[in-house]
C-alpha cells in the first residue's frame, strides 16, 4: 500500500473527514429555505424582491429575516468564553446556603436585640406582620371617617415618658440627643 492510498491523518492522529461530505445542518425544511435566500442574496444571486417572492414574504419582513440571520451569525462567531463554564445547581447550592447562614445571622442579631431589650427593662415589642389598610367606612352622616390606626399603649408610654424627659432636662444633654418616634398616628 503506497502513502498515497492512505487518508490523510491530522496531528491527533485522527483521519480527515472526505472534503465532499459537508456537515450535517440541523433545523427545519423552512428555516433551510430562508437561510438559502439570505445567502444567494448576499452572495448577488438574487434580488432581496425575488428572494422575498421565493419565501412567499414582504419585502420589510424578509429585510427582517435577513437581519435576524446576520446577528445570529455575528453570535455564532464569537469566541467561546475561556475556563470552566457557570453550572446553574452549583450556583442555587451556594444560593441556599447563603440563605441559610444569613437566616442564621438574623436569628441571632435578634436575640441580641431581644437580650439587650431586657436588660435595659423595655416593654418587648411582638414583631408583627404590617396591618391591612382599613378602608374608610361612612358614618351615620354619610361622610367618610378616617380609619382609627391600632396603638400599643406602651409606645404612648414611652413617648410620654421621652417628652417629659427632653422638657426637663437641662440644654446640651438628654434633650439634643433624644430623637422622637417617628411614627405617622396620634397619641
Amino acid at each position: 500500500m503506497s502513502t498515497a492510498e492512505k487518508t490523510p491523518r491530522r496531528a491527533s492522529g485522527r483521519p480527515k473527514p472526505p472534503a465532499s461530505a459537508p456537515p450535517a445542518l440541523a433545523g427545519s425544511m423552512l428555516a433551510r429555505r430562508r437561510a438559502a435566500a439570505i445567502l444567494e442574496v448576499l452572495a448577488g444571486v438574487r434580488r432581496p424582491s425575488e428572494a422575498a417572492q421565493a419565501l412567499e414574504t414582504s419585502l420589510p419582513r424578509y429585510y427582517q429575516l435577513e437581519r435576524h440571520a446576520l446577528v445570529g451569525l455575528l453570535a455564532a462567531c464569537e469566541p467561546p468564553p475561556h475556563g470552566p463554564r457557570p453550572d446553574p445547581s452549583r450556583r442555587l447550592a451556594a444560593l441556599e446556603r447563603e440563605n441559610q447562614r444569613l437566616r442564621r445571622e438574623c436569628d441571632r442579631h435578634q436575640a441580641l436585640v431581644r437580650a439587650a431589650e431586657r436588660s435595659l427593662g423595655l416593654a418587648l415589642a411582638v414583631a408583627r406582620p404590617p396591618a391591612k389598610a382599613v378602608e374608610a367606612k361612612p358614618s351615620a352622616n354619610g361622610r367618610k371617617r378616617r380609619a382609627r390606626r391600632p396603638s400599643v399603649r406602651a409606645l404612648k408610654a414611652v413617648r410620654m415618658l421621652q417628652a417629659a424627659e427632653t422638657t426637663s432636662a437641662p440644654e446640651g444633654t438628654a434633650a439634643e440627643t433624644a430623637t422622637p418616634d417617628k411614627e405617622g398616628g396620634r397619641a
